[in-house]
């Protein structure tokens, strides 16, 4: 058993055998090719040969998941040569592991054959994550492949949004009636000859798929065999229904250390499970989406994406972060008499905008995590404004009195200390007050929070800080 560090190392050292073979197979193809001898061709081939037959070796040893890793940390071309190494019956696997920006390129070098053959090993629930990124006429053939109720199944994740449940359940689940014994219920097991990944429960439903509980496979070994079902089964379990919030779902997953949940349609018919695995991937992608959000990126970027396509996915917030340095510098650009009466303005009122916001930054984040959690709403907005604000005032008092301090031991002068104080207070304020309201108001109007929030902030308590400290200046001390 290997621990998270040493499989780090692994799979480390992994990524730099891959390419010494890659460039070791590079050095040996020029120096076959530009040294003259007889059957070149021949010999060139054979040297091909073997250093594709070496690498490949080395690939067939890896989990999809470390060859996924692989393929996102090389350059397209090198990408592209690994890719064509990978045997045709793990491409299904690996497609699904890699990130969507990779996906994109890999899937643009394949035909349409090697697409559906990869795509024909997937489960139903593992198609409908593939299939978005599938041109449409081999999405087409893929549906035309598959039986009726495979074929109903992928239609029906595929209708669902990527916010919903349907779009992360799964279909491999294991159902029994509720008046046979759990002996008998072992024996079906056994003679299924395994359970599909994560099974901690049967589904226990009627002969029209009806779900009436659940149960626990502790609860099947420990108990009487001659036992029925239905007395030992569990009939408050956590249900899901395909249009629930896929966020919810995992808030609940988490609340209920679950392993897996029952999907159920209006009816109460059983259509699907949600599975601890396919929770952990959205928590996961929602969390690296967040923190692209707040950088200001739309989307998850290829590290060898071209240059066109990585400047298209940064040039919004950009244009938006140049619009509020522009405002800052006409905030500035009102005071320019006073800045040139006294210079020290100029040095200073950089330190109480970058202060401020941080502090915005860091009531935002406390925002937004309050929001996913689903503990912060309208109806304690006032409550947080009024704590936010409260943590504002002490910090500016604090912080405001040690840079006043600082300034006045600088510059000399005792009303440019208490100036200075008083801004850092107002601006920390102001920052916490924006801190509160921005993410609340778009949350309110269905915008996600952490989308540029961070910009936002930032751009208040710039224009806001220059503004409160150059006004206080111009009236006090000019």
């Amino acid at each position: 058993m290997a621990d998270i560090q040493e499989s780090k190392e692994s799979l480390s050292e992994s990524l730099q055998q891959v390419i010494a073979l890659l460039e070791k197979h590079r050095l040996i193809e020029n120096m076959v090719h530009n040294q003259e001898m007889s059957n070149h061709e021949l010999i060139e081939s054979l040297v091909h040969k073997q250093n594709l037959n070496e690498l490949q070796k080395k690939l067939e040893l890896l989990h999809p998941a470390d060859v996924a890793y692989i393929l996102e940390a090389l350059p397209l071309e090198q990408r592209l040569d690994v890719w064509e190494l990978v045997k045709a019956d793990r491409d299904g696997e690996i497609l699904l592991e890699v990130s969507d920006a990779v996906r994109q390129t890999l899937i643009a070098d394949m035909d349409s054959d090697e697409l559906l053959a990869a795509a024909e090993q997937l489960d139903t629930d593992e198609l409908a994550d593939l299939a978005p990124d599938l041109p449409k006429d081999v999405l087409q053939d893929l549906l035309d492949s598959l039986d009726a109720q495979n074929r109903a199944r992928l239609q029906s994740a595929l209708s669902y949004s990527d916010d919903a449940v349907g779009s992360i359940m799964d279909f491999d689940i294991v159902t029994i009636r509720e008046d046979i014994t759990l002996e008998v219920a072992l024996r079906y097991m056994r003679r299924l000859g395994g359970l599909p990944d994560h099974t901690d429960k049967l589904f226990v439903v009627d002969r029209d798929d009806v779900l009436h509980g659940v149960l626990p496979l502790k609860r099947l070994v420990v108990s009487d065999l001659d036992a029925k079902v239905a007395d030992v089964m569990s009939e408050d379990a956590v249900i899901f229904h395909p249009e629930d919030i896929a966020d919810d779902a995992a808030k609940a997953f988490e609340r209920y250390d679950l392993v897996t949940a029952p999907v159920v349609d209006e009816s109460g018919k059983l259509v699907g499970r949600v599975t601890v695995d396919a929770v952990m991937d959205l928590i996961r992608e929602e969390a690296e989406s967040d923190m692209l959000s707040m950088a200001g990126l739309r989307e998850e970027e290829d590290f060898f994406a071209s240059v066109w396509k990585s400047v298209q996915n940064r040039w919004a917030w950009l244009a938006i972060n140049l619009i509020t340095a522009l405002i800052a510098s006409r905030v500035i650009g009102l005071f320019e008499g006073s800045i040139e009466k006294i210079v020290a303005l100029a040095a200073l009122m950089p330190i109480v905008a970058g202060v401020g916001g941080n502090s915005g930054n860091q009531t935002t984040t406390m925002i937004v995590r309050g929001l996913a959690l689903g503990q912060v709403a309208s109806h304690n907005m006032k409550s947080l404004i009024t704590k936010e604000l409260g943590v504002a005032l002490l910090n500016g008092l604090l912080w405001g009195g040690v840079i006043g301090a600082v300034a006045y031991a600088l510059y000399g002068s005792y009303p440019l200390g208490l100036v200075m104080m008083s801004a850092m207070t107002l601006n920390l304020l102001l920052a916490a007050l924006m801190g509160v309201v921005i993410p609340l108001m778009m949350n309110k109007i269905g915008r996600d929070p952490a989308v540029g929030s961070s910009v936002l902030i930032t751009a208040m308590t710039d224009s806001g800080g220059f503004f409160i400290f150059l006004g206080l200046a111009t009236i006090f001390l000019i």
